[in-house]
């Protein structure tokens, strides 16, 4: 066997999983305490997250955060977990509450929205340790505020519009890690990797889009697809 090749194993049960675009391979990466992050996987479905090959999950959702979601996320997580800690409707203290919680139970690292104060962001930085993501969504962002606030990671969320962002990030910010949405396809994963892009997060389909195929299997007798 070639020292170039990557052995793999998996059992027969789990061989049925979700993987994420293998041209998210195509970007450098984020190190964070060692790891190398590519792909983030963006649910909190711990069925989607327990049968996903992602380097890690973004775990935020449309809710104040709860850490009893944020602990279930973890115990069944077999990947580093960056956890939602507010940032919208979750402001203030609550924020660093929130975040050191998610610290203090294992998170790799913390995501806040993209209405986050400053000053929030600066307390952050100085009382946790694991990073602070802050998120981007629009070129009428303060980003030099943000880094000067101490920043080091954002999360590029601009739809449609995110590889243009994240290009301009990437010019005017050289040294700022970007993770950035990719997408639907892998022309616009492949895109935002181009414009700068350090890390993709992936939309997986939901479980009950997984189930469809198949129980529309089962319904003609056929097996497990």
């Amino acid at each position: 066997m070639s020292n170039s090749t990557v052995p793999e194993f998996h059992g027969i049960l789990r061989s049925f999983m979700l993987r994420v675009p293998e041209c998210i391979q195509e970007c450098s990466g984020i190190r964070v305490f060692g790891k190398r992050i590519r792909s983030l996987v963006y649910t909190t479905d711990v069925a989607i997250i327990r049968n996903c090959n992602a380097d890690a999950v973004i775990a935020v959702y449309p809710f104040t955060p709860q850490p009893l979601i944020t602990h279930s996320i973890m115990q069944a997580a077999d990947m580093p977990v960056f956890a939602g800690v507010g940032g919208g409707l979750t402001q203030g203290l609550r924020v660093l509450d929130l975040a050191l919680h998610a610290e203090f139970q294992g998170a790799i690292g913390v995501v806040v929205n993209a209405p986050t104060k400053n000053e929030t962001v600066r307390e952050l930085i100085r009382r946790i340790d694991v990073p602070v993501v802050v998120t981007v969504v629009s070129e009428k962002e303060d980003i030099g505020a943000r880094v000067e606030a101490g920043t080091k990671i954002v999360n590029v969320s601009a739809a449609a519009n995110t590889p243009q962002l994240v290009r301009y990030i990437r010019k005017e910010y050289p040294q700022l890690a970007i993770i950035a949405t990719g997408g639907p396809t892998e022309d616009t994963i492949r895109e935002t990797i181009s414009a700068g892009a350090n890390a993709i997060t992936w939309t997986p389909p939901s479980s009950a889009q997984v189930f469809k195929g198949i129980m529309e299997a089962y319904r003609k007798g056929e097996p497990h697809p």
